[in-house]
């Protein structure tokens, strides 16, 4: 092959079909902003639709379900279509969508949130924002000869990563929780302290404990600020989250009796001779553990310090409260009563102290703790002023409490369906180690009431009329033969008018008058 002499030789060399189509700009500046990272789909091949993306969220991301689900579907058109190859499929899925969004589709948004981009907060001063939140441990523990799974209940500071409260409760938590662990993060006293003190703004996730009217109308009295997060969002409560996922991974995973939550279907498994902790050694370990995280441990965040070193390090002024108004600002206000003879009326009980004497006829406000219904604090209606506590009168014994609730655990069982949620056992919150409480004060004519008639309805139940067969008839009736077989024999049977034979007042024998026939011969 010649080239002419005026042309210039060149070294170009021929750039392949498929080069020059990825090498192409994108079709519009609008489409590129609209769909930033995607790539040009300027050539026919095959793409995620709507309808695969419907079919991986129906399949929860299984691929091959959803490529036997196309080839189906292909196969029923009329002609039938070509379906594109499991390769095919799998190649498309992997370009065309994003791994948040292939998560997303597989798990839910919470699979899919662990591939976004979340911005930090600035760390800010100590006191500054508290974060709160419940927390079932996944460890078992042996509750009065029952096995439960305690809650945790706690408050940490977002500038020191510091656990300024806890509170534990064998059953399930309530506002009494949130209200024990708000008392022992706030008072800065032995043995909560140094810790504590009034936060700025706590923030909370819509927990109905955390909103009650009570928690509400204590934070409020503190001139605490809620910030009430939006609903399945734990990524804006980053610190109060991750202190339980480390307390799982760093302490409850080594204690005897952890059961994680197995998969749906599947039950945990633990070895059979294996020794669950007590409520109390319980909570002695897992204070021993925060105080450990408070004053040893070195977060990533604080930059090699300890959460006690970085509360010291912060001048940050600290507002207290003491620990006499801190109690009455963290009890459920009940109205007025008045003071009487027998003490003061509450829910149908009376209660009684010793500082009432000579004081019956004053106007007095009730407060109380929630759940503790052996106890109230009562304060002067007009001055406000603490008067004293009141104890429950004529409370039950522990053997008349016990015998109530065994009573209570038969009728449970007989209507499980209708009196299980009035059956819950409640226990009180602690902040020390010590025996679980029962919540729940009984008057000793109260389980007298309850048992009497726990007995009444369980000889009721086992009465059967059909034992004791009915008395046969007297001998001139006319008794079937199928129901005279069924009668047992009786005394003889005495007429209501004297002997027999006697006559009745309107002329007749006493004697029962034989039976008549009418004109068909049937009996009458």
């Amino acid at each position: 092959m010649t080239r002419g002499r005026n042309r210039p030789i060149t070294h170009e060399r021929a750039t392949p079909d498929h080069l020059e189509r990825d090498l192409t700009p994108s079709q519009s500046d609008e489409t590129a902003a609209a769909n930033p990272g995607a790539r040009s789909r300027v050539d026919a091949r095959f793409t995620v639709t709507p309808e695969v993306r419907g079919l991986l969220a129906l399949w929860k991301g299984n691929v091959r379900a959803v490529h036997r689900e196309l080839v189906l579907r292909a196969a029923r058109q009329s002609p039938p279509a070509d379906a594109p190859s499991l390769t095919t499929l799998h190649r498309a899925i992997h370009r065309d969508l994003t791994p948040g969004e292939r998560a997303g589709l597989a798990g839910g948004e919470r699979a899919a949130r662990k591939h976004d981009v979340f911005l930090a907060r600035p760390r800010g001063w100590r006191n500054q924002v508290w974060e709160t939140d419940h927390m079932q441990a996944p460890v078992l523990v042996d509750v009065e000869g029952k096995v439960r799974r305690p809650w945790i209940t706690w408050f940490t500071d977002c500038s020191t990563n510091a656990v300024t409260g806890v509170a534990v409760t064998p059953g399930d938590p309530s506002r009494e929780s949130v209200l024990a662990a708000l008392r022992s993060a706030v008072l800065r006293e032995e043995p909560y302290g140094p810790f504590g003190g009034v936060p700025e703004k706590v923030r909370v996730d819509r927990g109905k404990d955390f909103l009650s009217r009570t928690v509400t109308a204590a934070f409020d009295l503190l001139d605490v600020t809620v910030e009430d997060l939006p609903a399945y969002t734990p990524h804006l409560k980053g610190t109060v989250e991750g202190l339980n996922r480390a307390v799982e991974s760093m302490f409850l995973a080594s204690l005897p009796g952890y059961a994680r939550q197995p998969r749906p279907g599947k039950r945990s498994s633990r070895p059979k001779d294996e020794v669950l902790l007590g409520f109390e050694d319980f909570t002695t370990q897992l204070l021993a553990w925060t105080l450990w995280w408070n004053t040893e441990h070195r977060p990533a965040p604080l930059r090699g310090k300890t959460p006690l070193q970085a509360w010291q390090d912060d001048p940050t002024p600290l507002r207290d409260v003491p620990a006499a108004d801190l109690w009455t600002f963290t009890l459920e206000d009940a109205g007025t009563r008045t003071l009487t003879t027998r003490g003061i009326r509450f829910r149908k009980r009376d209660y009684v102290g010793p500082w009432m004497t000579g004081q019956a006829g004053i106007q007095v406000r009730i407060r109380f703790m929630p759940h503790h219904d052996h106890r109230i604090e009562v304060y002067h209606a007009a001055t406000g002023r603490y008067l004293g506590p009141a104890d429950l009168a004529d409370q039950a014994t522990d053997e008349q409490i016990s015998a109530v609730r065994r009573a209570r655990s038969a009728r449970a069982r007989r209507l499980k369906k209708d009196l299980e949620a009035s059956q819950r056992e409640r226990y009180a919150a602690v902040n020390q180690p010590e025996a679980p409480q029962r919540l729940g004060a009984l008057t000793g004519a109260q389980a007298e009431a309850e048992l009497a008639q726990s007995a009444d309805a369980g000889l009721s139940q086992l009465a059967l009329p059909d034992v004791i067969p009915p008395a046969a008839p007297p001998a001139d009736w006319r008794t079937p033969a199928s129901l005279a077989a069924l009668t047992t024999p009786g005394p003889p049977v005495r007429y209501p008018y004297g002997r027999d034979g006697a006559s009745a007042p309107d002329g007749r024998d006493g004697r029962a008058a034989p039976p008549t026939t009418d004109e068909d011969g049937d009996a009458s």
